[in-house]
């Protein structure tokens, strides 16, 4: 990472998805900041290079365009490699801050400063449509051998059931707010999983020196499946590999041959029977692929 001086650099990857960029830069340059900051995208792999073009209407971003995708791990570690802020602000694309975005984000920075054990922390995340609709408030922890758990709040209205700051044990991926001097000591996201499961896992990794927090005193807006589709073939594959992935990764001795068998001998077959019934033979053949992908993992390791 280059030297710090700003407070903040906000971090996003784009993915043929200019538009989605576009109206996150919107929702970022409009504000009047009381903070220093600064702004980087980078371009992972789209078609064309969308960097150049956003930047003739964003002037003020930094980044590249990366002619390889890279993930969603390796593109924020692109990210980090040129931030110079001293916390760094990783946001979905398709996300978008809300008006009171300043105040909002001069509290998590006074948060931070009175809490130097705060590896990181996740907002409350909210649906951008239909309003007032949570998508994020925290999460369980995931169990030792099925690595299931309840995202808190999903698809609930907001009621202000959920204000109250408290540690949860993993960042959301589509907006983790983390010092630079936790990732300069942890070090940056594992690039292997490509997409989904790397905040996961790099939250397993902040988590064992550094308390995680969500922060309901700040929100951002999600267009949820905005990237990859709702049950994608690619969303199945991904999916289906990682968590056989995490499960390797993150638990040990019996309890990691417990979890790999009930991933590749329950979970996966009866998803398939599911995308079988409803016809989706695209998905059927992209959860196979993971699981053999997620052996070969195994093999490897």
């Amino acid at each position: 990472m280059s030297t710090a001086y700003v407070d903040i650099s906000f971090i996003t990857i784009n993915y043929n998805g200019i538009q989605h960029t576009a109206d996150l830069l919107e929702s970022i340059f409009t504000k009047n900041f009381s903070f220093s900051y600064e702004v980087i995208v980078i371009d992972n792999g789209s078609n064309v290079n969308e960097f150049e073009t956003l930047k003739i209407k964003y002037p003020k971003i930094r980044g590249i365009y990366h002619s390889k995708n890279l993930g969603f791990a390796g593109g924020n570690n692109l990210g980090i490699d040129l931030a110079r802020g001293t916390y760094l602000y990783f946001l979905n694309n398709d996300t978008l801050l809300p008006s009171e975005a300043d105040n909002q984000i001069v509290e998590i920075l006074e948060f931070c400063q009175l809490h130097p054990q705060a590896g990181g922390l996740s907002p409350k995340i909210m649906y951008n449509s239909p309003p007032d609709l949570i998508q994020f408030a925290g999460s369980t922890p995931l169990s030792t051998i099925t690595l299931r758990n309840k995202q808190i709040g999903y698809q609930e209205q907001d009621l202000g059931q959920y204000n109250t700051i408290k540690e949860i044990p993993y960042m959301h991926g589509a907006a983790m707010f983390v010092p630079r001097r936790v990732i300069e000591h942890i070090g940056a996201m594992p690039e292997l999983y490509f997409l989904y499961y790397e905040e996961l896992d790099w939250s397993c990794r902040l988590s064992k020196l550094y308390k995680l927090y969500y922060y309901p005193d700040a929100y951002i807006y999600h267009k949820e499946s905005a990237t990859t589709g709702i049950d994608s073939p690619l969303k199945a594959f991904y999916l289906t590999r990682n968590r056989i992935l995490f499960a390797v990764r993150n638990r040990s001795g019996i309890t990691r041959i417990l979890s790999i068998l009930y991933m590749v001998g329950i979970v996966s077959p009866l998803k398939m029977l599911k995308f079988i019934g409803r016809g989706k033979w695209q998905q059927v053949v992209s959860i196979w692929s993971g699981v053999l992908s997620g052996i070969s993992l195994i093999r490897a390791k």
